[in-house]
């Protein structure tokens, strides 16, 4: 090169660890969590609404529940349906999904069900099932069910639907069986969303339980949510919503955390 040509500046590796970085999400959840409980303590002080007490109000009542036994044995009793309903729609949800990602007849035949289940009020469709399966166990475990299933299927089905196309003709080229194709690499690049799916479909599990519990039988959280409203206990009443909302939370939370450990390890590094 001459003496009049321009060199280029050399490339400078960018520092991401320095003190540039972006606020970490963690302080900023708190400070979220942190201003509607402020928010809340304000709104229960001033006294918006005779039925909304201060936050420390119903932590104090939360605390005393705990104390007393009620909370923990209401959260036993909502976990039954909850589990099992979860349980069954993860297997058949799954299932399901992969099936009509992979065959077209079932494509057919469920997606327009399905989008109908989700795009659909089924909190109506909860006298039909106590009229036919009467106020027990297996209404409510329907009732998460119906709640939870379409979720996790469409999830699955699209996780199947949207495959790498590059991936599946390379497992042609190799001369792979499809038993081996979807094993091997269909199901594996599935699986980050077909996880992402079940984690909404455990979101949606808890709004059915408790769903279930309010309108069949007032057992469990629900059990605790209508008697402390009928003898106007608000603090407590709030501190059984309170408390399933936390348990959901945490559980969806715990959920997303082991999603990016599997099948996000550079955002886990990070």
């Amino acid at each position: 090169m001459g003496d009049g040509a321009l060199e280029r500046p050399a490339l400078v590796p960018v520092e991401r660890d320095g003190g540039s970085r972006t606020l970490d999400g963690a302080p900023l959840r708190l400070l979220s969590v942190a201003a509607v409980v402020g928010l809340w303590e304000v709104a229960g002080r001033v006294g918006v609404n005779p039925a909304l007490p201060a936050f420390g109000e119903t932590a104090l009542a939360a605390a005393a529940m705990v104390a007393d036994g009620s909370l923990p044995a209401a959260f036993l009793v909502t976990l039954e349906p909850l589990v099992l309903g979860l349980v069954i729609s993860t297997f058949l949800g799954v299932g399901l999904g992969v099936a009509m990602g992979l065959w077209r007849p079932a494509e057919w035949l469920g997606v327009p069900v399905l989008v109908i289940l989700q795009a659909a009020p089924l909190a109506a469709l909860v006298p039909l099932l106590t009229f036919a399966y009467g106020i027990g166990l297996t209404s409510k475990i329907l009732v998460v069910c119906i709640m939870a299933l379409p979720v996790i299927v469409l999830n699955a089905y699209r996780a199947i639907r949207h495959t790498p196309q590059s991936l599946v003709e390379m497992g042609q080229v190799f001369l792979a069986t499809r038993p081996a194709i979807v094993l091997r690499i269909v199901l594996p690049a599935a699986s980050p969303v077909i996880f992402a799916g079940l984690r909404l479909g455990v979101a949606a599990g808890f709004v059915g339980a408790i769903l279930a519990e309010l309108l069949i039988t007032p057992t469990g959280i629900g059990d605790l949510v209508t008697f402390h409203q009928s003898v106007a206990d608000y603090p407590r009443m709030y501190a059984a919503i309170a408390a399933i909302v936390l348990a959901s939370a945490l559980t969806v939370g715990s959920l997303e955390r082991i999603e990016v450990r599997l099948f996000r390890p550079e955002r886990a590094s990070r």
